[in-house]
């Protein structure tokens, strides 16, 4: 059995790059090999979401607080909170974040392919629903 204590990973700010406002990331320690999985706590400000992107190996995310959205492609956005659990299949492309007023924050977990875990591609639009 291996124990893996939290510290000392501190929150951090993510890259403005990917994510539209300031997400807060806190990082578990990384797997040993052969393990491939991997996640974060993360949490969105209000108005706060991630790119389109897609996972090889899928995602799943708890949340944790607040309220947030999820959209696959294709489909509609929908209100997540907390005690839902998100599994988005593997290459299906998709974004989450926080709702425009309220703050969000979930735990996504993933596996890594080839020590890839996921593939950035366009940003979200302007978002105008009430949630």
């Amino acid at each position: 059995m291996q124990i893996r204590r939290s510290g000392p990973h501190p929150p951090a700010k993510g890259p403005a790059v990917r994510l539209g406002g300031s997400p807060c990331i806190e990082p578990p320690p990384e797997s040993a090999a052969p393990a491939r999985e991997g996640g974060a706590r993360v949490t969105f400000e209000p108005g706060c979401r991630t790119p389109w992107h897609m996972h090889p190996l899928g995602q799943t995310l708890v949340v944790a607080s607040g309220c947030g959205w999820v959209q696959h492609e294709g489909g509609t956005i929908e209100v997540i909170r907390p005690g839902d659990v998100v599994w988005l299949e593997p290459g299906e492309r998709h974004w989450h974040g926080a709702t425009a007023t309220t703050a969000m924050t979930h735990i996504a977990i993933q596996e890594q392919l080839d020590g890839k875990a996921v593939d950035w591609l366009a940003r979200v639009g302007d978002l105008r629903h009430g949630a």
